[in-house]
C-alpha cells in the first residue's frame, strides 16, 4: 500500500480507536495518525501471525488490522498512564 493511503487509513484507524478508548479529547489529528500508523504495524504483525492478512488483502482488511493494533496500543498506553485499560 502507498504512503498516502497508509497515512489516511492510519489517521482513520487512530481516530476510531481513540473514540473507542475514550482518548479522543486528549489527542489531536497528528497523534491519531501516529497511533494509527503504529497500530497498523502492530495489527499487521497480529494479522500475519493469525493468517488474517493474506497477499490479496484489500484496504478494508488493512483498516481493520490498523484499528485493532491502535486499540491494543492505546490499551497499553492507558495501562501505563492510568493503571487501567479504560
Amino acid at each position: 500500500m502507498g504512503w498516502i493511503a497508509t497515512i489516511i487509513l492510519g489517521g482513520i484507524a487512530g481516530w476510531l480507536a481513540s473514540m473507542v478508548m475514550n482518548r479522543d479529547a486528549s489527542m489531536g489529528i497528528l497523534w491519531n495518525i501516529i497511533v494509527g500508523i503504529v497500530g497498523g504495524i502492530i495489527g499487521s504483525a497480529i494479522g500475519n501471525v493469525t493468517g488474517f492478512l493474506t497477499t490479496d488483502a484489500n484496504w478494508v482488511m488493512y483498516l481493520i488490522t490498523a484499528f485493532v493494533g491502535a486499540v491494543v496500543l492505546l490499551a497499553i498506553v492507558n495501562m501505563i498512564q492510568r493503571g487501567r485499560v479504560r
